[in-house]
């Protein structure tokens, strides 16, 4: 390609790519690596499907492009990255008239204002959360000890040995209340940072998880073992991803497969504040997939697709990443579930 076309294209605030005659990656300009979190050196010479996760439309669009050689554009393109989940975007594939036939990619996020508002939203719902559930808290947890208390008296008075099996169960359950109360209040803990190694958290809950499912259970990792170490609070993030994999096993009954990535993010915004640097953790399972009716609503506490299940996991999932100034969202389908947990570098 010619030299003096490349440096009009470095200080494009749009993202763009450019590809070869065989659709291999030839250029990737600096706002392409801050739209898509990625780094040109590691993609040039790779087809355009390496650096995507989910590249079906763009692909479409690609063809459509070269078939008529004319550009084509695709307003609604939904793109799959590594950093961010799914994107929505705008994408003009343009045939240029050159030696080497290459094809100019413009990418225009349309998803970002809704991002930064959907962000605001949660971390609002995030503090009404903690403050429902620290008054929850309270107001259950003092009569449990009366109630508690009052079915030790009557199981001491009772002739009937038989009888002591009904208090026991008002005992036990009111023993089960209160342990539910404690976690309710645990949020408000103040979080303890320290250097770590975010696999070392993933390897806990891994093994964790893996002792307590059957052998139908497989939990792979694809981790990029060159990340920095994380300041955070390690309880905390065991806890958090913890919870979205223990979903993950309930959800498909202990039988299938988890993931368990890990990639540094450039460029992001999390809680109105950019970042460089973020490490993204992913948690991915072939299960069901969440139910339509509570996507909207799942980081909501007491709210669980289980009629066993308490629904507090990821409401204290999403409190635990917020007090580290993350991210967590999910995309979902039958057959896929990909939670995205992003924590700042500092």
């Amino acid at each position: 390609m010619e030299n003096t076309f490349l440096p009009s294209l470095e200080h494009l605030a749009t993202a763009v790519i450019l590809l070869d005659e065989q659709s291999r990656i030839a250029y990737f300009n600096p706002a392409a690596e801050n739209l898509f979190a990625l780094s040109s050196k590691n993609l040039i010479g790779h087809p355009v499907q390496h650096a995507f996760t989910d590249t079906g439309q763009l692909v479409a669009a690609i063809q459509q492009a070269l078939t008529n050689n004319a550009s084509y554009i695709k307003h609604d393109l939904m793109l799959g990255t590594y950093a961010h989940g799914k994107l929505h975007l705008r994408c003009a594939a343009t045939p240029l008239q050159s030696d080497k036939h290459y094809l100019l990619l413009e990418f225009h996020p349309m998803d970002r204002p809704l991002k930064l508002a959907r962000e605001e939203q949660m971390l609002d719902q995030t503090q009404a959360n903690r403050l429902l559930l620290r008054n929850l808290a309270h107001e259950i947890k003092n009569p449990l000890g009366g109630i508690r208390g009052a079915a030790q008296l009557l199981e001491q008075e009772l002739e009937k040995p038989s009888l002591r099996e009904y208090t026991q169960v008002v005992i036990q359950e009111a023993d089960r209340l209160r342990l539910l109360m404690e976690k309710l209040l645990a949020p408000q803990n103040v979080p303890h940072f320290s250097a770590l190694n975010i696999h070392e958290v993933l390897e806990r809950v891994r093994s964790l998880v893996l002792a307590e499912r059957p052998k139908e259970l497989v939990i792979e990792r694809d981790y990029d073992i060159s990340l920095p170490p994380l300041m955070g609070d390690k309880e905390q993030l065991i806890q958090v991803i913890l919870n979205i994999v223990r979903n993950a096993a309930q959800a498909m009954q202990g039988q299938g497969t988890i993931i368990l990535r890990t990639r540094i993010a450039r460029q992001v915004t999390l809680i109105k504040k950019r970042h460089r640097l973020a490490i993204m953790v992913q948690v991915e399972d072939d299960g069901p997939g969440v139910p339509v009716h509570l996507r909207d609503k799942i980081f909501y506490p007491l709210v669980s697709g289980r009629p066993d299940g308490h629904g507090l996991g990821l409401t204290l999932a999403q409190d635990f990443v917020n007090q580290h100034q993350g991210s967590i969202e999910f995309d979902s389908e039958p057959g896929s579930t990909c939670f995205t947990v992003m924590l700042p570098l500092q």
